[in-house]
Formats: C-alpha cells, sequence, structure tokens
C-alpha cells in the first residue's frame, strides 16, 4: 500500500533452486581461453569449479536465514515497489544512515557491517557511534519492483529514497554511496528539501581537474593512468549494459554460469585480491552476490540502470559538469577503487569536505572487504556532523 511499509521476508520456493541446480549441471561450456591469465575473462577451469561448488555445496539457507534475521520491507514509491532492511539501534540517540550501493551489490554486502554500525559496544565500540540503518534495494535490483517504462534514473531513485527517509520518520540523516550510490548520495545532496544532514562517499564522483596537469602529484598521475587503463580494458560491461541491456538480459537471467561469471569477473577486477577474488571473499559470499541477481532474475533490469544515467555520471567524471555539493561530505578512498580522485579534483564539486582518507588496503566492495576500516570510515566522519 502507498505510504505503508508491509514486513518481508526472503522464502525462496525448493523448485526454484532444484531449478538453478539443474541449469548449472546442464551448462553448455565454450572451449578454455588462450592465455594463462585473465585478461580474456574469468578462466574456464575456474568457474567450471566456482559453478560445481555452486549446484553441490553451496547452501543458500543459509544466507536466507541471515537475511530474515533482519527487519526487512517493501513500501511503494513512485508507483514501484522498494525492498529495503530497516535495522535500528538499541540505543538511544542512534544517526539514520542510509547506505546506498549500486551493481553488482546488494544488501549482503553490508551483512559484516551492520551489527557494528547498530551496536557498538557489541563489536568493542561506543555506543555514541550507533546508527539506524536503512538499506534499500534500488528500483530493478534485489527484491524490489522492476520498473516498466524509462525513466528511473539516478535523480528519480534520489528522490524516492528522500521520500523512503521521510516516511521512515527520518527528518535528519546520513548517506552512504558506493558504486550508483555515490550518484543517488550526490544527488540527494543537490535536492533543494529534504537534504542528508551529510554523505558519505567512496569515492566521490569528481573529475581530473586539467588546471592542475601542469604540476600533478604522484598519485594523480596513477589514478590518470588507471583511468586510461580503464577505458581500455575494463569498461565493455558498462558500454554493454548503457547500450543493449535487454539483449545481455536473456543470457544473464536465463544462464546461471553466464550470470556467475559476468559478476565475478567484477569481484576479481575492483577488489584488492592480489589477482585472485578468493583471496578478497569467500566462495559462498561471491555466490551470494550473484544469488541476489539470480533468484529475482534481474540481469537485464539492473544493468538498465546503464542505460537511464551513465552518460550523465561519466560527465561529471570526464568534463567535471555538474551543479557543486554544499552539504557536508566525508571521503574515504581505497586504493584498488577507479577512480580515485585527489582531494583538490573532489573539492571543486564538493565544497565542504569535513573528512578525507585514502587508505592501505580494499577496494570496490570496502563494506565487505575491509568491515572494520568501512566501519571506522562512517564512524569518524559522522561524528563530525552528528
Amino acid at each position: 500500500m502507498t505510504g505503508h511499509l508491509t514486513p518481508f521476508r526472503v522464502e525462496i520456493p525448493e523448485a526454484d533452486l532444484a531449478d538453478l541446480r539443474a541449469r548449472l549441471r546442464r551448462t553448455r561450456w565454450p572451449e578454455a581461453e588462450t592465455v594463462g591469465d585473465w585478461s580474456q575473462g574469468v578462466p574456464l577451469a575456474y568457474l567450471r569449479d566456482l559453478c560445481g561448488h555452486w549446484a553441490g555445496e553451496y547452501d543458500w539457507r543459509r544466507t536466507e536465514a541471515r537475511l530474515n534475521a533482519l527487519p526487512q520491507f517493501r513500501t511503494e514509491i513512485d508507483g514501484l515497489d522498494v525492498h529495503l532492511a530497516h535495522v535500528r539501534s538499541p540505543h538511544p540517540g542512534a544517526f539514520p544512515l542510509l547506505l546506498a550501493n549500486g551493481w553488482p551489490g546488494s544488501i549482503v554486502e553490508y551483512l559484516k557491517v551492520i551489527g557494528p554500525l547498530t551496536d557498538p559496544p557489541a563489536h568493542g565500540g561506543d555506543a555514541a557511534d550507533a546508527f539506524d540503518v536503512v538499506i534499500p534495494a534500488m528500483p530493478g535490483y534485489g527484491f524490489s519492483g522492476k520498473p516498466s517504462r524509462p525513466g528511473w534514473n539516478v535523480e528519480r531513485v534520489a528522490r524516492a529514497w528522500a521520500v523512503l527517509m521521510e516516511r521512515l520518520g527520518h527528518d535528519r540523516y546520513g548517506v552512504h554511496g558506493s558504486d550508483w550510490g555515490t550518484s543517488v548520495a550526490t544527488a540527494m545532496a543537490q535536492r533543494d528539501g529534504g537534504r542528508p544532514a551529510g554523505i558519505h562517499l567512496s569515492p566521490p564522483i569528481a573529475a581530473p581537474d586539467p588546471a592542475t596537469f601542469g604540476d600533478l602529484t604522484a598519485g594523480e598521475r596513477a589514478v590518470l593512468a588507471d583511468l586510461e587503463r580503464v577505458k581500455e580494458w575494463e569498461d565493455g560491461y558498462s558500454v554493454q549494459q548503457s547500450t543493449r541491456p535487454q539483449t545481455l538480459g536473456y543470457g544473464l537471467v536465463d544462464s546461471p554460469a553466464a550470470l556467475c561469471a559476468w559478476i565475478v569477473e567484477k569481484y576479481r577486477a575492483w577488489s584488492d585480491c592480489d589477482g585472485h577474488p578468493e583471496n578478497a571473499f569467500t566462495r559462498d559470499e561471491l555466490l551470494d552476490s550473484v544469488m541476489l541477481y539470480w533468484l529475482p532474475g534481474t540481469g537485464a533490469s539492473s544493468a538498465r540502470l546503464y542505460w537511464e544515467s551513465i552518460r550523465q555520471v561519466q560527465k561529471w567524471f570526464t568534463e567535471g559538469t555538474g551543479d557543486v555539493v554544499e552539504v557536508p561530505t566525508g571521503c574515504s578512498i581505497y586504493p584498488k577503487e577507479v577512480p580515485r580522485p585527489s582531494r583538490r579534483w573532489a573539492a571543486r564539486r564538493y565544497i565542504d569536505i569535513r573528512y578525507w582518507n585514502e587508505l592501505d588496503k580494499g577496494g570496490h566492495f570496502a563494506a565487505s572487504e575491509q568491515p572494520g576500516s568501512f566501519v571506522e570510515e562512517i564512524r569518524a566522519f559522522f561524528r563530525l556532523i552528528r
């Protein structure tokens, strides 16, 4: 019902899990790559082994139980059902915090940090750092509804999340953003009404400043080199999702092996894993993330956000266009993240940076890869604006 929150539980029929296992066992595999590394994509031997584990030993019910231990809801916003977890802290004065993520993330990306954020004393922290945590699934992602018409771009998601926080009773709150969540958090901070009290970004959305090119730091030179490398070797997924998400979706929704390769490649490329995803994640953690796309069949619907918004975001990255952000901002820069703007580049757009830290370990999936430092980064920034 519009304006109401309906309790929600994840209850996947056993027939769906049996169908998944059968599809995995019937996979029609291509020949092996002609190189001895990941430069042509996920190696055949590794993917066959991972999918064998998925069909045999992986236990979805364990993850389902972890999700159902959280207070979950669905609510209609702007004509679309939104799935969310709303985990309130047991401590008075907890600060409301919305965690906004992107592709190929999901609620499972944050399972390691929900406890420390909501109940710091139970994890060796201070109750003064407690948060009430809100984790929504974006339209077309996870167990949220799938848009049936165009128009769900990052600005519309930002408006929806502002409505959601108001509906939950939070009139002053913070937002953390990663991946698409950085764009959503930035758009929320630029709204005339209902602005968050502060936003924490990993990383901020800021283009290199041409005015600095004659006096670049070593870090800035490394960032520019990484941007060139990514453009040449890593952006194929984005081009496909931003131009033909429907065509791609047929394979991702029909073939679990294809979906697994499509997503796990990014967990390897974007994490601080020293060349192999299982140096940063367990097999079951990788498959948990894939399952949040397989079970609800969101291969096409999640990719459409690229079709809706990637060109605008690319302008922010490459041209520095976009209105400035006046809301207090905290930035945590993980070493394997791309892009990694320098503070002086970011300050052109985020004009009230209250917190900046460049960490020595971690990548794109910081809450999963480095949950301890992720929690400390969130706490450090929001102490400044509570």
